[in-house]
């Protein structure tokens, strides 16, 4: 998608939509690192 997105500039809302889902990868991450600490207490 990323790829994709950098080729054709004039899609704003296909390189937004991108970085919706980046972020959202992000804070899934933090969430089960939180668990895994959790669980190691």
């Amino acid at each position: 998608m990323a790829k994709a997105a950098k080729r054709k500039p004039a899609k704003k809302a296909v390189k937004k939509a991108v970085k919706k889902a980046t972020a959202k990868k992000k804070v899934a991450k933090k969430k089960t690192a939180k668990k895994k600490a959790s669980k190691k207490k």
